[in-house]
């Protein structure tokens, strides 16, 4: 099968692009980096932004399906940052599903993100499942992290998020996220196109993005070991995230292509893509810091108004209908992430 993988250079993509390889498919890549040394001889590369129809047409030549990696991720650092995220993400997006349809390629795999669903799924003992609105920063600032039940103000239980949970996108980049979604679900209608939307936990592992605003907290505690330093953790560290290794993603894509022709057309489905096994952040920062061989984390207080305190996968949708299975574990995910090489900016 041949693939176009957009933003193949980058830190998933690249993992994208070496699976489709092994599995004997044929990765092309587009994306605005130039070709690293040592890709292999079998990789078509088109050095290209894919807000470029002109390019996007070329690159989509020959093309059975598109997995979407091209983005701008990260919570960034403020609001001045909306337009670039408007501009790469949903307008990348928009170019390339109407270049799909002039070239008629009707496969798409969306890397997709579990920041759509803002703050995850509650319970109050009162009133059963709740959804809690945005925190408040007066809670904030006096340490009280923990979102309570909008009804009765008592305390609640985070449990896992499935797919059907509603949208509530709680800043710029995860506006942008459900966009794309939405983007291309209105692609696969109007075209009878077939859409799959792999819905990213937090993402770690060899080739992640260092030394950027943009990049994931795993990066910013691995860059801080690497100096000598603590790695800093916002809040009291009991928010609690998934984090599935990027070889487990890279293999959660290569599923989703392979289940695309059996997909019904006109339509998109959303799967979560997380390891299932929820833990803090303070715990993936002691685990990290005790792999490396570094300082204890230290525990901050700090916090950006558009996080979320818990957000924690269901992926059994994902698991039950493409047979995925993760395979790498939190401990030696972290152990590897400790000594594994990390990329230099975005």
């Amino acid at each position: 099968m041949r693939v176009l993988v957009t933003g193949g250079a980058g830190f998933i993509g690249s993992h994208i692009v070496r699976d489709l390889l092994a599995a004997g498919d044929e990765p092309v890549v587009l994306d605005t980096r130039p070709r690293p040394a040592g890709t292999p001889v079998g990789v078509e590369w088109l050095r290209a932004d894919v807000r470029d129809g002109e390019a996007a047409e070329r690159a989509l030549a020959g093309v059975h399906a598109v997995c979407h990696q091209a983005a701008m991720v990260g919570l960034g650092k403020d609001f001045a940052d909306a337009p670039a995220y408007v501009g790469s993400n949903d307008l990348g997006t928009a170019v390339l599903l109407a270049a799909m349809e002039r070239t008629g390629v009707g496969g798409l795999v969306l890397a997709g993100s579990m920041v759509v669903y803002g703050e995850g799924s509650y319970h109050c003992p009162g009133h059963g499942e709740v959804r809690p609105g945005p925190r408040a920063p007066a809670d904030l600032d006096a340490g009280r992290f923990e979102p309570r039940c909008p009804a009765c103000g008592a305390e609640l239980t985070p449990h896992l998020v499935t797919e059907d949970a509603p949208a509530d996108p709680r800043n710029v980049y995860a506006v942008t996220k459900i966009a794309q979604e939405y983007l291309a679900s209105s692609w696969a209608r109007a075209t009878g196109g077939r859409a799959i939307s792999l819905r990213y936990h937090n993402v770690y592992g060899d080739g992640m993005p260092r030394d950027t605003p943009y990049a994931g907290v795993a990066s910013f505690f691995r860059s801080a070991l690497e100096h000598g330093e603590p790695p800093r953790v916002f809040e009291d560290g009991a928010q609690r995230r998934d984090f599935v290794h990027v070889d487990d993603v890279a293999a959660a894509n290569t599923a989703a292509l392979s289940a695309l022709s059996a997909h019904p057309p006109g339509t998109l489905r959303a799967y979560n893509t997380g390891s299932g096994e929820p833990h803090t952040v303070g715990e993936m920062a002691l685990e990290l810091a005790k792999a490396a061989g570094g300082p204890e984390p230290q525990v901050t207080g700090e916090y950006r108004l558009g996080d979320v305190r818990h957000i924690t996968a269901d992926s059994r949708r994902l698991r039950e209908e493409l047979g995925w299975r993760p395979r790498v574990g939190f401990s030696e995910g972290m152990a590897r992430f400790a000594r594994e090489p990390l990329a230099t900016g975005g």
